[in-house]
């Protein structure tokens, strides 16, 4: 029988990329997004596309809105995504870029928690990164260790014995070396949304901060990127 795994899945990059080196160890991917009311609401059809051609055997979308709390430019429209020249300084008075979601990555590990359990997997991958990324505290190597301890305490799998893993394998790699796995396994990142602000056709901004890591991964791997801007800032 082949076992289980759960995989957080965006549609972004990152996520897709993840889903293809989960694949590749000869698991069977259970993929799971969330619709909080982000504003790119837009990378749900394409993690749909993504889980389908990477051949997930499962892709549940659930519904949990954020924009009730706010707090974030990507889940209310009083704060907005902050594009070039004023990337740089777009952060809170505590550091933090205003598009991070509060405690996003904990409710996410949360609910692929829950469902690994269900489900009898060993294994939950998501597609955080420390190295290319805009500074969010929930993607750093100290989360994902602490959040990992908690999994060994918070159910009755890890109670009675049972191992359930955080495996974030992009989690020390530059976003070129990413791009670069994927293509190698497969992902077409035409598919993938990573645009915080993208337009109703699905174009990116072309100049938020995701936007411009994408185009950096890009042009360091060496190759072109086949997804669609409004600029390519």
């Amino acid at each position: 029988m082949t076992p289980p795994a759960v995989v957080l899945l965006s549609g972004g990059l990152d996520s897709a990329t993840v889903l293809a080196m989960a694949r590749a160890e000869g698991l069977a991917c259970h993929a799971l997004s969330l619709r909080y009311g982000q504003r790119h609401a837009l990378e749900l059809l394409a993690a749909r596309q993504v889980a389908s051609a990477l051949g997930a055997v499962q892709h549940v979308v659930l519904d949990l809105d954020l924009t009730v709390f706010g707090g974030s430019a990507l889940t209310t429209r009083t704060i907005d995504v902050p594009k070039a020249p004023e990337r740089a300084g777009a952060a809170s008075s505590d550091g933090i870029p205003v598009t991070y979601v509060p405690a996003r990555n904990t409710i996410l590990l949360s609910l692929a928690l829950a469902w690994a359990e269900v489900l009898g997997a060993e294994d939950i991958f998501l597609g955080v990164n420390a190295v290319d990324y805009s500074g969010y505290p929930d993607c750093r190597p100290e989360f994902i260790e602490a959040f990992q301890r908690l999994v060994s305490r918070a159910t009755a799998a890890t109670t009675g014995g049972r191992e359930i893993r955080i495996r974030a394998p992009l989690l020390h790699l530059g976003k070129a070396d990413i791009i670069r796995r994927g293509i190698a396994l497969g992902v077409d990142y035409a598919m993938t949304v990573s645009c915080y602000d993208p337009d109703d056709t699905g174009a990116a901004c072309g100049e938020c901060d995701a936007c411009h890591l994408r185009l950096q991964g890009f042009a360091a791997a060496g190759v072109t990127d086949p997804g669609r801007y409004r600029v390519r800032g």
